[in-house]
């Protein structure tokens, strides 16, 4: 199985202390060692990092770990394969545009009949069970929303209804989101957290590092990472039930 990663704030914050727990399960203390991605947004834009080897020992990747991209919406994913070759078209996190948004997507599970799903005019580039899913995702918001919904609240309502047919098909944990709204759907196994005022130190499981979150944030701060195993040793991790979602609009559960 892969491992995800997510984070939304009500302020641009970076992602370097969650991202270097993630990193040493992508080959090292974990087998997800067939490439990993990450996005950040930032405004209406977004960028992405992705690469097929190891994040472990990826030299992007140890770039991320040391650069303060300061961003609002994080997806990120390290990859065990099971679908499709290790390649980088294979590669999460995967963005489509909708609606004059970039979409990012990334899943972790093995779907079965993934490839008679009804994607419309997304045509997936690789070979992955989670393209086609995010495929069908975008398909069928279009065809459910001729034109961009005025509360985007109810296309999220609508994705948890395709996620729980996606979750017939297998394993479907993921997270997708527009840039402004992050949603995380719990098939099997997935963890959240929120840090506010008053911050406190956290440790990594993974990695002797610690960090003391009052250094770098202000008491008006939110901000909420989701993972699929927790990341801390010292901080209490909440799990998403089974068959259910969160909605995530800057930092805080909108449902």
């Amino acid at each position: 199985m892969c491992e995800l990663l997510g984070m939304s704030a009500n302020v641009p914050t970076d992602i370097c202390f969650s991202f270097k727990g993630l990193a040493r399960r992508g080959g090292d203390k974990g087998p997800h060692k067939d490439g990993w991605g990450i996005t950040f947004y930032e405004g209406k834009g977004c960028r992405s990092f992705k690469d097929p080897q190891p994040c472990c020992s990826s030299p992007i990747a140890k770039l991320l770990q040391d650069y303060p991209i300061k961003s609002q919406v994080v997806i990120g994913h390290i990859r065990q394969a099971n679908r499709g070759n290790i390649a980088l078209e294979n590669t999460h996190p995967f963005t489509r545009e909708l609606w004059g948004n970039n979409w990012t997507f990334a899943h972790n599970g093995q779907l079965t009949g993934y490839e008679r799903l009804a994607t419309g005019g997304f045509l997936p580039i690789g070979q992955t069970d989670s393209e086609y899913a995010f495929c069908y995702l975008l398909a069928q918001l279009t065809k459910h929303f001729p034109a961009k919904p005025l509360n985007l609240f109810d296309a999220f309502q609508f994705i948890k209804q395709c996620a729980d047919y996606l979750n017939t098909l297998g394993v479907c944990n993921l997270l997708i989101s527009d840039g402004e709204y992050l949603f995380a759907y719990c098939s099997t196994k997935l963890h959240w957290i929120t840090r506010r005022a008053p911050f406190g130190k956290a440790k990594l499981l993974d990695e002797d590092v610690e960090i003391d979150f009052q250094i770098h944030t202000t008491p008006s701060d939110v901000v909420t990472m989701i993972a699929t195993m927790p990341l801390t040793s010292n901080e209490v991790w909440h799990s998403i039930a089974v068959n259910q979602a969160k909605l995530f609009k800057n930092g805080e559960i909108i449902f």
